[in-house]
């Protein structure tokens, strides 16, 4: 029964293979986060303005796109665990390279290849998560897997930069890749072996074609975009803008990892018994919280409270992006957990690329603020959209009024997720 299957152990307790996946979350978002609190380093240590060292987070994400979505469908037939040590292998690599690197060319280059292997991360681990943990609780496990990202944010971003600004921003790279160390071992010995979710044809990849699923991935963009170019030139405005000195800059980010453990916490819980409510709530909070971010910018405390409602806000979205795809997109394997990715990151590449260019035209450090609440706007009138388009017309996307299931769990068959409740029967 379904009532009992809630009650089961496996249900109440966090699994130790989550434990791991959250601890090399927290190696990527290490890596992904703490740049914008460098910046300013990296651009007087690699002589480059503050719009191009702002690149270092572009091409990252869209390393992560490619990671998400190409690389994800390449290892979808590899066993899961096989992948996410390879992946973090590489990724401690590229990070090496980061530490290393003597020009901005090679550190760009190097922040591609970590991003790629970011991205397959996420899409496959995803997969593995959701695998180990019952129907009800998904929300719950991404959520779990994603606390790495936000304690990141917590611990590592005002730690990793407040080693960079007194011992170089390069050692702060090699702390990420003794973490990504750490966690490879920490995947070997605690995430069991799962059977993989692939994705066998293009017709797989054409699930991620239906209405539902490209709106769901555009709010995704939008959303966590307009938060997003905000973070990746933060440290400027703070610093610019609000008159912050640097060294306060930590402490600063530290508010905003706050609110993302806050937001993450609750956003994981509420998208499992209320998915769209909770996108629209977060979103509008987060949409209100960069419109007083914008108007209050030059006040130190205004800054100080936008910044922690800012993370708690985005980040309250980020386990109903993920969910919300891939309940759209579910027929479509290991392909339709790297789909969110790639669209948060597409958000990130475009928010912090516009904001960049909005900054290197002379608009200054509080233009990226007002283009995040735009952004912010349109994802909310998607939503809007989708939530509209799918009670007009339900029987168009069966997929997503079902749970998602574990995509690939070794006791069915691959890839037919659609057909579980048929076998929870037997």
């Amino acid at each position: 029964m379904i009532g009992r299957a809630a009650r089961s152990p496996r249900a109440a307790r966090t699994p130790a293979g989550l434990v791991a996946l959250a601890l090399a979350s927290f190696a990527l978002g290490l890596a992904e986060f703490v740049i914008a609190g460098l910046l300013p380093s990296v651009s007087r240590d690699l002589s480059v303005s503050g719009g191009t060292a702002g690149l270092l987070v572009t091409t990252y994400a869209i390393g992560v796109i490619v990671g998400a979505l190409v690389v994800t469908t390449a290892l979808s037939r590899i066993r899961p665990k096989t992948a996410l040590i390879g992946l973090v292998a590489v990724f401690a690599g590229a990070n090496l390279l980061c530490a290393l690197g003597p020009d901005f060319e090679i550190v760009l280059i190097a922040r591609v290849i970590a991003g790629t292997a970011h991205g397959a991360y996420f899409g496959i681990g995803v997969v593995v998560a959701v695998s180990l943990v019952e129907e009800s609780r998904q929300g719950r496990a991404i959520a779990v897997m994603l606390t790495g990202l936000t304690l990141a944010n917590v611990l590592g971003v005002p730690l990793g930069t407040l080693v960079g600004q007194h011992f170089g921003w390069r050692v702060t790279f090699g702390v990420i890749v003794a973490l990504a160390v750490a966690a490879m071992l920490a995947i070997i010995v605690l995430v069991p072996q799962v059977a993989p979710a692939p994705t066998r044809s293009l017709a797989d990849l054409r699930q991620l074609l239906n209405r539902q699923a490209l709106l769901s991935m555009a709010v995704a963009t939008l959303g966590f975009g307009g938060m997003f170019g905000i973070f990746t030139y933060l440290a400027f405005t703070l610093t610019r803008v609000t008159g912050y000195a640097s060294s306060t800059v930590p402490w600063l980010l530290l508010l905003f990892g706050v609110g993302l453990v806050i937001g993450n916490a609750l956003g994981g819980r509420l998208a499992d018994r209320a998915l769209d409510a909770t996108l629209a709530a977060a979103l509008l909070g987060l949409l209100i919280v960069q419109v007083a971010f914008g108007l209050v910018a030059s006040s130190k405390i205004g800054a100080a409270v936008a910044i922690i409602l800012m993370g708690m806000f985005g980040f309250a979205a980020a386990p109903g992006y993920q969910r919300r795809v891939m309940r759209s997109a579910v027929a479509a394997g290991a392909i339709a957990s790297g789909a969110p990715v790639a669209a948060v990151n597409l958000g990130n590449a475009l928010g912090s690329w516009i904001s960049g260019f909005a900054i290197s035209d002379g608009l200054g450090y509080v233009s990226p603020i007002w283009i995040g609440a735009v952004a912010t706007a349109l994802a909310l009138i998607l939503l809007a959209v989708a939530a509209w388009s799918l009670r007009a017309a339900p029987a168009m996307m069966p997929e997503v009024a079902k749970p998602p299931g574990p995509p690939a769990p070794a006791r069915h068959d691959q890839g037919n997720s659609h057909d579980r409740p048929a076998a929870r029967h037997g």
